[in-house]
């Protein structure tokens, strides 16, 4: 078995923004769906995710 390790996520700043449509997003792991009130988010490498807004609202924190 190998040995397990808590870990946290690096703080690696992306920019976001809360769309108001439906927008499907091509991603890196094929198209994803996002619903009116979802955040969609940009990485450091120009990659893109939606978020569901209870899970933004969770797991990130506006910092601007």
């Amino acid at each position: 078995m190998c040995k397990r390790f808590r870990v946290v996520k690096k703080n690696i700043p992306v920019t976001a923004y809360q769309t108001t449509k439906h927008v499907d997003i091509k991603t890196l792991e094929g198209i994803m769906h996002a619903n009116p009130g979802d955040w969609i988010l940009t990485g450091p490498k120009g990659e893109r995710w939606p978020v569901r807004k209870d899970i933004f609202e969770l797991t990130y924190r506006i910092i601007d």
